[in-house]
């Protein structure tokens, strides 16, 4: 009996029994499906997260001040990893310590290390944080967060203008009160009216200022911000003013943190080591509160593809719980299957069929009957996964890699499952298969 004739058996034993089939594939379809839809949420987040990190910049380093009492705390339990989630933490709960301008990053510092890595730095970005507040005519609000910065910070971050011009030396020289905003405030503060020129009054951690839009970007949420549950009434972006111009307002003659971006070509996690050494050595090697930690955005990236893959597996093994109790129900069945058609069995053994056809006919109908919860698992799991990547705000990306594995494992599943049956109905005895009632 060849391939085809078993696999038309196989149909024809599943279609006389569509209701038994449909429970015994269930184990199987819930197994799968909870695999593609797990695997399917996360290509979609890491790949989003590449991409947005890609946008930001690979290249990026950044260089911010670390108390050395919570540096010490964290030697013992490895510093590189642990010191970067730390940072990260930081980050995204805002925190901040109170620095003396002797503790700060100043501009001869960033000369000295610009001058020294030459060859390595494209430009570095400095910023100095304003406060929080809001945008008011009397009559529209629109809230924000309001940055010093120099004019290499749109190319550190990849600002994109969608009218007028960044900040420029001129800006920073003449200390001007000038800004930059989002489209989102211009939105919510003119309208449809060109806001180039206009001007915008904002209060920012109970300081009140006047400022000239010279020019709007395009906003974008911040990958390392905590997404905001901010409806967009009230949703905060950011205003940038010159750097000269917020440091007169928060009284700073250096920085906390600044963002060195380095050349094409340059291994930017190599390079955040050796600038970590450099200002701790040369600058901070005598401060006795402070030393300068770095991370560079292409290692953050890995060390987020890595926890986002162990999630992944650590779930994944999880749902294949479901895939071994689909098994054994595929297993049980098959059983069952082989005790109703015994005489079946021995009719054909009784015309000549032989052992090995007898044990191919029924590992093959386990194995249909897999193959095919997998595909409906499949399909059932890409769904899930299209949906759950929705509501979180992702673009939806299949795994290939896991489609095919999942096939596979279906019909591995089949094989294994169905080897003993199909092995206990080959070794029948075929008189006593025909006396069977």
């Amino acid at each position: 009996m060849n391939l085809l004739e078993n696999i038309r058996l196989a149909f024809g034993s599943l279609l006389s029994n569509k209701m038994r089939a449909i429970l015994t594939m269930l184990g199987i379809i819930i197994g799968i499906g909870a695999v593609i839809g797990i695997m399917t949420m996360g290509q979609s987040l890491s790949g989003y997260m590449s991409s947005t990190m890609q946008d930001i910049g690979v290249n990026n380093v950044t260089i911010s001040l670390q108390a050395k009492e919570d540096d010490d705390q964290r030697a013992g339990s490895g510093n590189g990893m642990d010191a970067m989630r730390q940072q990260m933490l930081a980050r995204l709960m805002g925190g901040q310590d109170e620095y003396t301008e002797k503790d700060l990053i100043s501009e001869a510092m960033l000369a000295n290390i610009e001058q020294y890595f030459s060859d390595e730095i494209d430009y570095i970005s400095v910023t100095d944080s304003v406060g929080s507040g809001s945008a008011t005519d009397g009559r529209k609000y629109a809230n924000l967060s309001m940055m010093g910065v120099g004019t290499d910070y749109a190319n550190a971050n990849n600002v994109e203008m969608k009218a007028g011009r960044f900040i420029t030396e001129r800006d920073l020289e003449a200390g001007k009160k000038v800004a930059v905003v989002s489209e989102k405030l211009v939105g919510k503060m003119f309208g449809g009216t060109d806001p180039l020129g206009e001007q915008i009054h904002v209060t920012t951690d109970g300081k009140p200022g006047t400022y000239t839009i010279v020019g709007v970007y395009w906003y974008r949420q911040d990958v390392m911000a905590i997404p905001s549950t901010a409806s967009e009434k009230n949703l905060s972006t950011n205003v940038y003013i010159p750097l000269s111009t917020a440091n007169k307002i928060t009284g700073n003659q250096g920085s906390q943190s600044v963002t060195i971006i380095t050349k094409a070509g340059y291994d930017s996690a190599a390079f955040a080591k050796e600038a970590e050494d450099y200002f701790n050595n040369v600058f901070y090697s005598r401060n006795q509160n402070y030393r300068v930690s770095a991370f560079s955005m292409e290692s953050m990236l890995d060390m987020m593809t890595d926890m986002l893959n162990t999630l992944q597996v650590a779930i994944a093994a999880i749902a294949a719980i479901a895939l071994l109790v689909g098994g054994i129900g595929v297993m049980n069945i098959m059983l069952v299957s082989i005790t109703e058609r015994t005489r079946e069995i021995g009719t054909r053994k009784a015309l000549g069929a032989t052992n090995g056809v007898i044990r191919m006919q029924f590992i093959i109908e386990a194995m249909i009957i897999c193959l095919i919860g997998g595909v409906i698992g499949i399909g059932f799991g890409i769904l899930i996964g299209n949906i759950g990547a929705s509501i979180l705000g992702f673009p939806a990306e299949a795994s290939l890699f896991a489609i095919m594995l999942a096939t596979g494992f279906s019909l591995a599943i089949g094989l294994f499952f169905g080897y003993y049956p199909a092995n206990k109905a080959a070794k029948m005895d075929p008189i006593d298969a025909l006396r069977y009632e």
